[in-house]
């Protein structure tokens, strides 16, 4: 079958290694970050990985399961944080670990993703909530600090992250890394502690 511009549209698996699922997941990742939930079509996902719509929908079964696969097909490792046994450090390990992913070209698809993405779907929202809550709290070691303490840091955190690498706030954007982290730092401690 061809499509209006004459090319044949694809089908079924792509020739060669069956690397079509992660593909699908790389197509996916680079759509939903550049475009969020709802601008990303499993069709536009499809053609941007080079196979039929009908196997996005075999593997993932519908949007939420492609999103929800993607999203969590990289996030496992990203909030691995050393904090140490020094709590009255701890913010400043937080903002540097944190931040630093949004600097990593790793990683950095994967935030945009999940933010762009919770601004308008309810699950992208739901899967960024459980990013930056329980799943922070116990990766980060910070069990033992109240979640409301956590949910302002990362609140805080999201905040900056947000202004640096959504919005473009030139004198966010102008700071280093380090510079942004000095300056960040002592607030998320005073909400993880009440200290800083």
């Amino acid at each position: 079958m061809s499509t209006e511009t004459g090319r044949a549209r694809p089908s079924g698996r792509r020739p060669g290694d069956s690397g079509t699922r992660d593909a699908i997941l790389t197509a996916a990742l680079t759509l939903f970050a550049e475009r969020g939930y709802d601008g990303s079509s499993i069709r536009a996902i499809a053609t941007a990985a080079g196979v039929d719509p009908a196997l996005v929908r075999h593997f993932f079964g519908d949007k939420d399961g492609l999103f929800a696969a993607a999203i969590g097909s990289v996030t496992p490792g990203l909030l691995v944080v050393a904090l140490g046994d020094d709590p009255a450090a701890a913010g400043r390990s937080l903002a540097d670990a944190y931040l630093g992913m949004w600097e990593n070209p790793a990683t950095r698809p994967v935030l945009l993703a999940l933010v762009r993405s919770a601004t308008t779907s309810p699950a992208a929202a739901h899967m960024l909530r459980e990013v930056i809550g329980a799943k922070l709290r116990h990766v980060a070691g910070l069990d033992g600090v109240a979640p409301d303490r956590v949910a302002l840091a990362a609140s805080q955190l999201l905040g900056v992250a947000v202004a640096r690498h959504v919005i473009g706030l030139e004198p966010v954007v102008a700071l280093s890394h380090e510079e942004l982290v000095e300056r960040v730092a002592p607030g998320i401690q005073r909400c993880l502690t009440g200290d800083g």
